[in-house]
């Protein structure tokens, strides 16, 4: 493969854009040097790039796009809209319509907030929970990787440059699966935490009993428990999460796969709690939410139209079973190379990720590298293992093939030294002090 065309865009574009790139999991510094810097169209599961090289891919968008690129009764129906206008003065109807066709789902929506993106609704739920306790800590789940891209967020990581001490201290973090750490937590700031967010799950499961035993302690100690549902909104179940284990939250945020690579996220939660953003109260005002285009009319004729096809078809058992298909294979191709423990494909299956690990069994950037250059080599674009509604069996058993022939190369580089196969240097953590 050539990306001479690649090449020269990501020259032009690092001299205008920070980065190169408007989110940093799609950077330069998170793919090989042999890889495609930018795609032009996406059908399906399979994507072009500037070159004109074609690639299935499974990254889907970051996980937003669930039924396929440029699927068209989503566009179609985005574009009926869009004939109509796509921004007005007052509020359209089509806003009503697809907060109900939401409510209808998510069984803690008793009340819906759209917005453009994940962060916006997060942090419209921190902001909200802060004003309902009047409480100004927030706990996070220190073992999951992202909330929001707000000080409230970012200064908890490596990247905390330019947020002040004062905010950074006011998020303090539990770990996933260990109630006593979210009872030490609950204790040491008494009084103070005004909720928890986490993940449902990630890779890892919630163990037996843990979401359960958070929503008593919140309910205990007084604070706002909050579901971020980004990904596993329709992909565990078509209720999310808190359908998926029965456990329903405060309050919950959605967004990426609910219209299908449109922009829309959103807010849903308790009446008594969301309502502080609206006008049938005598309270304090709150300003949750209110973005110029949070309700851009295309996007949530996008959303309606996914969330009935979710409903009409099986698109969630697709992509359990689709995923299966998928680790079954590669899983196979780990034990016919000897790489047991040194690659391994984790997570539920409709949303499954890969860790790589070097001759020491530690987690290895250098051998992630090496396995995406091969893979890409091979036509595939896999940053993570995300299927979706569009991979067939024939994209699934190429696939599992192609990386069957990578995972040579992965042994090779395990047995006579990653440097003797790589080109280039290795991929970088997002969060990281120092470029």
């Amino acid at each position: 493969m050539k990306f001479e065309k690649s090449k020269s865009l990501q020259e032009r574009a690092h001299a205008l854009i920070p980065g190169g790139a408007h989110t940093y999991a799609k950077g330069d510094d998170q793919y090989p040097v042999l890889a495609p810097g930018y795609l032009v169209r996406g059908e399906g599961c399979h994507v072009w790039d500037a070159d004109g090289n074609e690639y299935i891919e499974y990254g889907m968008g970051l996980r937003a796009v669930t039924l396929g690129h440029a699927y068209r009764p989503v566009v179609e129906a985005a574009y009926r809209q869009m004939c109509l206008g796509s921004n007005f003065t007052r509020p359209a109807t089509i806003e009503v319509q697809c907060a109900e066709q939401l409510a209808s789902l998510v069984d803690s929506a008793e009340m819906v907030k759209f917005a453009k993106n994940g962060s916006d609704a997060t942090s419209a739920a921190v902001r909200l929970s802060r004003a309902y306790t009047g409480r100004d800590v927030v706990a996070i789940c220190g073992d999951q990787p992202f909330f929001s891209v707000d000080d409230w967020f970012i200064g908890s990581t490596a990247m905390s440059a330019g947020i002040p001490k004062a905010i950074q201290d006011l998020t303090v973090k539990f770990r996933y699966n260990d109630l006593g750490s979210v009872r030490q937590l609950l204790e040491a700031y008494r009084g103070k935490i005004a909720c928890l967010i986490l993940e449902a799950a990630t890779a890892v499961e919630p163990a037996a009993g843990f979401l359960e035993g958070l929503k008593a302690l919140c309910q205990e100690n007084g604070a706002v428990l909050i579901f971020d549902e980004m990904i596993t909104g329709f992909r565990w179940d078509l209720g999310g999460a808190q359908k998926y284990y029965g456990v329903k939250p405060d309050l919950a945020t959605f967004g990426k796969g609910m219209a299908n690579g449109f922009s829309l996220s959103a807010l849903v939660g308790k009446k008594e709690i969301m309502e502080l953003g609206g006008l049938r109260h005598a309270k304090e005002r709150v300003f949750l939410l209110s973005t110029t285009h949070g309700a851009e009319t295309h996007s949530m004729a996008a959303a309606i139209e996914t969330m009935c096809i979710y409903k009409r078809e099986n698109v969630i058992e697709h992509l359990y079973g689709q995923g299966q298909r998928l680790k079954t294979g590669i899983d196979r191709a780990v034990r016919e190379n000897h790489l047991e423990g040194l690659f391994e494909v984790l997570g539920k299956t409709p949303n499954l990720v890969y860790a790589t690990r070097d001759q020491q069994g530690k987690p290895s950037q250098t051998f992630r590298t090496l396995f995406l250059q091969e893979t890409i080599k091979r036509g595939l674009l896999l940053p993570s293992l995300v299927v979706s509604y569009s991979h067939t069996d024939a994209d699934i058993d190429r696939t599992i093939d192609s990386i069957s022939e990578a995972l040579v190369v992965y042994r090779n580089g395990l047995d006579l030294g990653a440097e003797k196969y790589l080109t280039g240097c290795a991929v970088k953590p997002v969060f990281r002090k120092l470029n």
